[in-house]
């Protein structure tokens, strides 16, 4: 094993997307790592020639869930790959919000739909429960808003037609209330790298109404720097003191506010988030200094 050579782990699906990309290699090299960009599926690759493997963009992944989860183990089984295997399989299922809810954490409200279980009867037990206007309907297996789609309650044979979808290919399906704040304010998605907080941006919103559910990689992105409130900072913090693993390398969590103006967790990303460095000067150093001392520790 190598013990300075880092693989970036992408996907051929994201070559050319990732804008991560580029400032990071820059920074990694900085600092005298030598880092690749390795498909996470190229048979060829001996994953045993590096010394940590880094899930960057392996954006296929949810298309390929149980081939990609296998590699998982066994690049894990090769070299110290980040964020580790039991990382990946509890954050790529978005049932994680339960047990964040159940933690304590303030999360948007989610109600899950199990193949097997009539689309009808669980939309009308969702909005007997919330009187939002409009709601969201989601896989919980889903990245970059793939498959994912808002709805006015005029729409709701929409919905249902969405959820029977969703369940008919054996997938489950989360119904959210669609907090209309995000509207004007947008989401915030605030990084962390060793559960220290590095620096936050502002997305704007990603679900239109009337707009047919994400079939590419991801949805279109508007990206600026944001400073995040105090309330914000210390829900991130409650999120990730209730992982149920230790401080995952690098962490994202994605929060918009409610009616009443509190933060809730919207998403937490562990998998294969993007991280902003191009919003954030010198964000992608304090990775790379992250990654570094990784490679360092026995």
């Amino acid at each position: 094993m190598s013990a300075a050579r880092v693989a970036l782990v992408t996907a051929r699906a994201a070559h050319g997307l990732d804008e991560d990309l580029p400032p990071l290699l820059a920074a990694c090299a900085a600092r005298g790592l030598a880092v690749e960009a390795v498909d996470w599926d190229d048979a060829a690759v001996d994953w045993s020639r590096f010394g940590l493997a880094l899930l960057r963009s392996t954006w296929d992944y949810t298309m390929r869930l149980p081939e990609f989860l296998a590699w998982v183990e066994r690049a894990a089984a090769r070299t110290r790959l980040h964020n580790p295997p039991a990382v990946v399989r509890w954050n790529v299922d978005k049932h994680y919000l339960a047990h964040l809810a159940r933690a304590g954490a303030a999360v948007v409200p989610s109600h899950f739909v199990e193949p097997g279980e009539t689309p009808a009867a669980a939309l009308q037990a969702f909005l007997a429960a919330h009187a939002e206007a409009e709601l969201v309907v989601k896989p919980a297996v889903g990245a970059g808003s793939r498959d994912a789609a808002r709805y006015g309650r005029e729409e709701l044979d929409a919905v249902r037609a969405h959820l029977g979808r969703l369940l008919a290919a054996g997938r489950s399906a989360l119904l959210q209330p669609y907090l209309a704040r995000v509207d004007a304010l947008g989401e915030t998605a605030l990084i962390y790298f060793e559960g220290r907080f590095s620096h936050a941006i502002r997305k704007g919103p990603l679900l239109a109404r009337a707009a047919a559910p994400v079939r590419a990689l991801f949805a279109t992105e508007h990206i600026e720097p944001r400073l995040p409130g105090a309330d914000e900072l210390a829900l991130a913090e409650r999120v990730l003191g209730a992982l149920p693993f230790p401080t995952p390398l690098y962490a994202r969590v994605d929060l918009i506010r409610d009616a009443d103006g509190g933060p809730r967790v919207l998403e937490l990303e562990l998998t294969e988030p993007s991280l902003f460095f191009d919003h954030a000067a010198g964000s992608a150093g304090r990775f790379a200094a992250a990654i570094a001392a990784r490679l360092a520790a026995p």
